[in-house]
């Protein structure tokens, strides 16, 4: 057999074998984005978002809520409703993570002290008293002197009820008859509940 005829013989089976071929890789049945499919029961590929969930690469990380500052310096106010069940969970956390050091009133009187290390100052001194929310939730994300950076273990909702809660003790110690409502004030002089 000559070599023209085996080439001729060899691409004819070539030809052959190639036409037989299926291509199952080249027509895959895969769903494309906002196209319609057969897979699912409501004829769309796309499934809907599971709520509170984050695409990857779009956490907001930057605005008042997650800095605690704005353009102006740090927020004066706690830029979430502040609940009773905020203030539990503040104090939950603050007792886990902030009254070691500053104990549980926030007279930096914590267990720290007593082992020797540097007293951090009272959260009832003038100047934190007067200091913007902001400026406490910027102490517990970046941390503040010789206190770390609690940004890897408490999320920014916690954070934010801890600086609810230490407003809450800085109002708790610093009160006056006048700040109670008329009505309760009965309790507080011994007169029993109010009718």
């Amino acid at each position: 057999m000559s070599t023209e005829r085996a080439a001729t013989v060899l691409a004819l089976a070539c030809t052959a074998v190639l036409a037989a071929c299926r291509q199952d890789m080249h027509n895959q049945p895969k769903a494309l984005p906002l196209r319609p499919s057969t897979l699912f029961a409501d004829g769309r590929s796309a499934r809907p978002l599971v709520e509170g969930t984050v695409a990857r690469g779009h956490l907001e990380t930057t605005g008042p809520y997650h800095t605690g500052r704005t353009a102006a310096g740090p927020v004066r106010e706690i830029p979430v409703p502040v609940t009773a069940d905020l203030l539990a969970r503040g104090r939950e956390r603050y007792d886990i993570y902030c009254s070691v050091c500053h104990d549980r009133v926030g007279r930096g009187e914590g267990m720290i002290v007593e082992r020797g290390f540097r007293r951090p100052r009272s959260f009832h001194d003038e100047l934190f008293r007067t200091a913007p929310a902001g400026t406490f939730f910027e102490a517990i994300t970046k941390g503040f002197g010789v206190m770390p950076s609690y940004a890897r273990v408490v999320p920014v909702a916690d954070r934010w009820a801890i600086v609810a809660y230490i407003r809450a003790l800085q109002l708790s110690q610093h009160a006056t008859l006048d700040d109670v409502p008329a009505a309760e004030r009965g309790q507080l002089e011994g007169e029993g509940p109010p009718p």
